[in-house]
């Protein structure tokens, strides 16, 4: 009898040992992750700053990409239209208008005039819908503002973009907008389907 209780004393001692260490290891397995839950939180949140610092530098590339397109396009842009029948002997870029008294203001990338029509071009490195719908709200905005400051000048709209998938072409071509996009060393003017609208 004896004997079977030295068995069972060393069985439960051993257990007793075994559960110890386990409980030890577990506390060690707590710690580890705790101290890996922080440096991966920390990691997180570095990751998530070197993220936004590179959309920053994105975003500032892009608009230089754009900067350089309108510097590339705005030459040519003039003879471009000429072409097409359109006469505009004056060109600026990044014009703006602020009429704070009646609430409008806009930006313009390139502005092409003459004494019957003002075309407003709108730059992107990548044209999308919904750059071809603020482009449209722009062109409202500019006939509300003529309007207010006697400027019977009709309006036509033109956008140019270094990427324009098929379908924001048409898009743009169905609003009644004229699709400046390159090709090769230059560039192309397509002309609306219709009629180029007037604002």
């Amino acid at each position: 009898m004896g004997a079977a209780q030295t068995a069972n004393t060393a069985t439960f001692e051993s257990v007793w040992a075994a559960l110890d260490r386990l409980t030890e290891s577990q506390k060690e397995t707590d710690r580890i992750m705790r101290e890996n839950q922080k440096e991966a939180a920390e990691i997180r949140k570095e990751t998530a700053q070197q993220m936004k610092e590179t959309d920053k530098q994105l975003g500032r590339l892009g608009r230089r990409f754009g900067e350089v397109v309108e510097y590339m396009v705005t030459p040519n842009l003039r003879e471009k239209f000429w072409e097409l029948g359109y006469d505009f002997p004056s060109a600026a870029q990044n014009s703006n208008v602020s009429d704070r008294k009646n609430k409008i203001s806009l930006e313009i990338d390139i502005k092409l005039e003459n004494g019957d029509k003002v075309m407003l071009v709108e730059v992107k490195t990548n044209l999308t819908t919904e750059y071809v719908k603020e482009h449209i709200e722009r062109l409202e905005k500019m006939r509300r503002y003529a309007d207010l400051h006697g400027d019977k000048r009709a309006f036509l709209g033109a956008v140019a973009g270094v990427v324009i998938t098929d379908n924001v072409k048409e898009y743009a071509l169905k609003q009644g907008f004229f699709v400046i996009e390159p090709s090769g060393e230059t560039f192309n003017i397509i002309q609306p389907d219709n009629k180029p609208k007037e604002w």
